[in-house]
């Protein structure tokens, strides 16, 4: 015999069984908790060692990079600095001429000659530099003994830290009419020849100075990103018949590969920056023909002439093609499968 007590306990499964079965979970149809949200004052409370930390590079950045962009102004004036008692009062006395500057600019053939010479040492640096780091970091990478590797890291990283004045030195007192090479080929009963004073050669020596000077130190990126490779694709390679050369095809190289898009794009960016301190030292010695880059145009044309509205057009030129040519070559990379500098949205 059941009672109403003992029928009510045998349907109460089962009406949770259909429940069940239907899919209408009783926890279901539950709005999760809402989290408080946390105010201004919370996070601050929580993240002061970090603001603190990024406090001195984020007042660097601003002082030493975005408040001269305001400086820009004077790219279209002809600015004057003694116009005013203060630098403020030049720039609101100075006389406004549009686009004058640039007119000026692009009309000058000596800025086209600048601008010619800053291009074709990127271009060549691009083809015979930007992958020697890489190959450095590949021969580094595979070197067995630690004791080796670090010895090896120390002397290639140590020309870095040398001035360009010291650069240069060195490279006379090796290549020039008096140097070492010189000296021994004349003690050979042969004709010398003075690298330092060749213009038609004076690409090839800048790229030279450049890699014995930045080799080390740009082959550093590239070990860190071989050091994030995982041991275990090279094991299973080498245990399915896999050779030296093959595993650095398959593996190495797409491993490096979104670094080396990365470099790239930003060496893209500086393609009108070839550097300052190593042209200027050697201009002289091989002609303004060969040696005058963008930097050095505004320097002697520009900032000796004290035409700062022309400099400051030059610059801003610079920036803008260094602009595009970084938001074209991102472009490229994500067509290609890569995040490029910043990823797709």
């Amino acid at each position: 015999m059941s009672g109403p007590g003992t029928a009510g306990a045998v349907d109460a499964p089962a009406a949770t069984g259909e429940a069940t079965a239907v899919g209408q979970d009783p926890a279901a149809g539950r709005t999760p908790p809402v989290r408080p949200r946390r105010t201004l004052r919370d996070r601050l409370r929580r993240d002061w060692p970090l603001l603190a930390m990024t406090a001195p590079a984020a007042a660097l950045l601003l002082v030493f990079h975005y408040l001269p962009t305001l400086g820009n102004v004077i790219a279209f004036q002809d600015y004057n600095p003694f116009v005013g008692d203060d630098p403020v009062e030049a720039f609101w006395y100075s006389e406004w001429i549009g686009f004058g500057n640039f007119e000026a600019l692009f009309g000058d053939p000596l800025f086209w000659d600048a601008v010619r010479n800053t291009l074709s040492i990127t271009a060549f640096q691009l083809v015979f530099f930007f992958p020697l780091p890489i190959l450095l970091a590949v021969l580094l990478n595979s070197l067995v003994s630690g004791r080796v590797r670090g010895f090896v890291q120390s002397v290639v990283y140590l020309p870095h830290f040398f001035s360009w004045v010291l650069v240069v030195t060195f490279f006379v007192q090796m290549l020039g009419g008096a140097g070492l090479l010189a000296q021994e080929m004349r003690e050979a009963g042969m004709q010398p020849f003075d690298v330092m004073t060749d213009p038609d050669t004076f690409i090839v020596l800048v790229t030279a100075e450049a890699v014995w000077k930045d080799i080390g130190w740009g082959a550093i990126v590239f070990l860190a990103a071989l050091a994030a490779i995982d041991p275990n694709l090279y094991e299973a390679a080498a245990a399915d018949g896999a050779g030296r050369w093959r595993r650095l095809w398959h593996i190495t190289l797409p491993g490096l590969r979104p670094v080396i898009v990365l470099l790239l794009i930003m060496r893209l960016g500086d393609a009108l920056s070839v550097g300052f301190e190593q042209f200027i030292l050697q201009r002289e010695a091989v002609g303004r023909e060969a040696a005058e880059v963008l930097d050095t145009f505004v320097y002697y044309q520009a900032i000796s002439t004290q035409q700062w509205g022309l400099g400051a057009a030059a610059g801003l030129f610079k920036a803008v093609v260094g602009l595009v040519l970084i938001l074209t070559a991102n472009k490229v990379a994500h067509r290609l499968g890569e995040q490029g500098v910043y990823a797709k949205t």
